[in-house]
C-alpha cells in the first residue's frame, strides 16, 4: 500500500508516529509511506535556513524531538542563543537550541554549495532513520506572511513574516489575510506530484488548515494533482469540541472566516465531488452532532476519539483513517 501525507509540524508528526505504529517496515501491514512537508513556515535566521515544519517531523519520527517544549530538540542547551542576545544580534524571540542549530547549519551549508532543499532533506533524515520518505513541497523558497493593520502605511495593512506573528506575537495580533510569497512561481519538488497519482491513500493529518495544509495546496499543480487522484483523501480534524488541540489555528481560521469547528474546516477544505480535497473525514466524538452536516457537503465522515494522549491511542486514529478509507473504496 502507497500512503500519501500532507503534514505541517507537530500535531502531523505525532500522527505519523501513529500511522507507523499501524504501517511501518516491521508491522504485518507495512506500507509505503511518502511525506509531503510544509515549507511556507521556512524563515532564514542569522544567514541559516530553518525549516520548523520538516524539522518536527524529522525529530518526532528519528525520535529527537523535545515532547513537553513540542518543538526542537531534546536535551537541548542554548549557549549559541545567549550569546547572541549578548551581541544584540536580532531577532531575539526566536530560539535556536544548540543541537537544533547543527541542522540549520548542515542544510544551510549543502543549500550554499547548490543542492536543493528535497536533496538536502533526504540527507538530513539519513541519519534519523524516519521509516518513511519525506519530502518539501517545493524545493523554491515560499514563505507565509501574515497582513496586519498598520495606522502608518498608507493603505493601513503592512505583512510580517509567519513566524515572527506566530512565535513573538503569539498569533495575538488580529491577522487580515495570509499570503504565501514566493508561490506563484514555485513548483512542486521532485517526486511530490509522483506521490499524489500514484497513492493508495491520501491523508490531511490534524494540521493546522490555514497555514500547514494551505500553503501545500497553493503549491501550483499539487490541488489539481489531488483532484486527478485515483486514492481516497482522508482528513483528521485539528478541532476537537470547538478548539484547536494544538496552537492557535483559531486565530488563523477567523482571520479567514472559518468558524473553529471540525464541520467548518471540513466544509473549507471541501468535498473533492465539487471540487475540493476531500473524500473522507475523522471527527472527534464530542463532535459527532457535526456528522449529518458534514455528510451534507457530500464528504464520509466518522466520529472516534482524536487526542493523541499517547502511541496506542495515536495508532487507533491512523487505524480509523485506515477503515474509513476502506469503506470508500469501489466494492
Amino acid at each position: 500500500m502507497r500512503i500519501t501525507v500532507l503534514a505541517g509540524g507537530i500535531g502531523a508528526a505525532r500522527f505519523l508516529r501513529g500511522l507507523l505504529a499501524v504501517t511501518g517496515p516491521d508491522t504485518a501491514t507495512p506500507a509505503e509511506i511518502t511525506v509531503i512537508g510544509n515549507t511556507g513556515d521556512d524563515i532564514w535566521l542569522f544567514g541559516l535556513k530553518v525549516c520548523p515544519d520538516l524539522d518536527s517531523v524529522m525529530y518526532t519520527l528519528g525520535g529527537g524531538a523535545s515532547d513537553e517544549r513540542g518543538w526542537g530538540r531534546e536535551d537541548e542547551s542554548f549557549v549559541v542563543k545567549e550569546e547572541l542576545a549578548a551581541y544584540g544580534a536580532e531577532p531575539t524571540w526566536f530560539g535556536l537550541g544548540d543541537r537544533d542549530l547543527a541542522t540549520h547549519l548542515v542544510r544551510s551549508q549543502m543549500l550554499g554549495a547548490g543542492y536543493p532543499l528535497s536533496k538536502v532533506t533526504a540527507a538530513l533524515c539519513t541519519r534519523w532513520k524516519l521509516g518513511l520518505e519525506l519530502i518539501p513541497m517545493s524545493d523554491d523558497r515560499v514563505e507565509t506572511h501574515v497582513v496586519i493593520a498598520d495606522a502608518a502605511q498608507p493603505s493601513g495593512r503592512t505583512a510580517i513574516h509567519f513566524q515572527e506573528w506566530w512565535v513573538r506575537h503569539h498569533a495575538a495580533i488580529p491577522a487580515l489575510g495570509f499570503v504565501q510569497v514566493g508561490n506563484d512561481s514555485a513548483r512542486p519538488a521532485p517526486g511530490v506530484l509522483e506521490a499524489i497519482a500514484t497513492a493508495d491513500l491520501i491523508i490531511l493529518p490534524p494540521s493546522n488548515p490555514v497555514v500547514s495544509i494551505g500553503p501545500i495546496v497553493a503549491v501550483p499543480g499539487i490541488r489539481e494533482a489531488i483532484a486527478a487522484a485515483t486514492a481516497p483523501v482522508i482528513g483528521v480534524s485539528p478541532i476537537v469540541g470547538g478548539a484547536p488541540v494544538r496552537g492557535m489555528a483559531d486565530a488563523c481560521l477567523s482571520a479567514i472566516g472559518v468558524p473553529t469547528s471540525a464541520a467548518a474546516v471540513a466544509e473549507h477544505y471541501g468535498s473533492r465531488r465539487t471540487g475540493g480535497l476531500l473524500d473522507g473525514w475523522l471527527i472527534d466524538e464530542v463532535d459527532a452532532s457535526d456528522l449529518a452536516a458534514i455528510e451534507g457537503h457530500g464528504i464520509r465522515a466518522l466520529a472516534r476519539p482524536l487526542l493523541m494522549d499517547d502511541l496506542p491511542a495515536t495508532a487507533a486514529i491512523a487505524t480509523a483513517a485506515l477503515t474509513l478509507a476502506r469503506a470508500l473504496l469501489p466494492r
